[in-house]
């Protein structure tokens, strides 16, 4: 009994350690910005704009390629095919490269000398500097948190009750609909939010498609670049704000949903 007490107290020791590391640097940004410089910035026209692009690329790129990322979850879980462990780690791809390099990647594949680029083109559409290059930025890098959440929660539906709705005459996509959809929703939600919080911080894919208009974290490092910490950490403190709100606010809805399908 008590020679389980070191190894206990070595584990809360760890653990505070990991808290502090985390918790401290942006405890700091708070210690060093007061209230006055917070509420300066927000009224900065230009840092209103940044965030207020930021927020809505973000949702707009989680809501566009969820159309697709929660079937292709659904298929994933559902479905044996050859080649799909490869499939599988192919899509943790853009986590895994760095995201410069991501970024070049969508570049040659989105510039205007590109077949895609070319199509955008011809419907007056261009999306090297333009908030349409920055949602398909965010999304790359974040849409494998919305496929892995998807997944899991698609194989946590029992699959009796999917052969027991096709015994009963249901179609495939009614099953899906009506039956594996609403039970995975949990697991979907939670996928959502992690792909929109992934995507309002993304910095390096997004500087490379667009530095203009600047999202929030292109601005932090624009400022910091060309006026130093002391302009640069005031921006910091309003994006990080914000972006604990609606952070806050969406895992308000999700758990809601989950209470609700309770």
């Amino acid at each position: 009994m008590y020679s389980l007490q070191p190894f206990k107290l070595l584990l809360i020791l760890l653990s505070g350690v990991i808290l502090l590391f985390i918790i401290a640097p942006v405890l700091g940004i708070y210690l060093s910005t007061t209230p006055l410089e917070i509420f300066e910035t927000a009224k900065d026209e230009e840092v209103f704009n940044s965030i207020w692009l930021t927020v809505w690329t973000s949702l707009a790129a989680t809501l566009i390629f969820a159309l697709a990322a929660v079937p292709f979850s659904y298929l994933l879980a559902r479905k044996d095919f050859p080649l799909k462990r490869l499939l599988t780690g192919l899509i943790d791809l853009p986590i895994v490269i760095p995201h410069t390099a991501a970024g070049i990647a969508l570049l040659g594949f989105i510039s205007r000398d590109s077949a895609i680029g070319r199509l955008g083109s011809a419907i007056g559409l261009d999306f090297v500097g333009n908030p349409a290059g920055i949602i398909i930025a965010m999304a790359f890098v974040s849409v494998p948190f919305l496929i892995h959440a998807a997944r899991n929660g698609f194989e946590m539906v029992p699959l009796k009750l999917e052969k027991a709705a096709r015994n009963l005459g249901a179609s495939s996509s009614k099953v899906f609909l009506t039956i594996s959809l609403p039970l995975a929703w949990r697991s979907i939600v939670s996928g959502l939010v992690m792909m929109f919080a992934r995507g309002m911080s993304e910095f390096g894919a997004v500087v490379i498609i667009a530095y203009h208009p600047m999202v929030a974290p292109v601005l932090i490092y624009e400022r910091f670049g060309a006026f130093g910490l002391k302009y640069a950490r005031p921006v910091a403190a309003l994006f990080i704000i914000v972006s604990l709100i609606v952070f806050m606010i969406l895992r308000l809805i999700s758990s809601r949903k989950k209470n609700a399908g309770t």
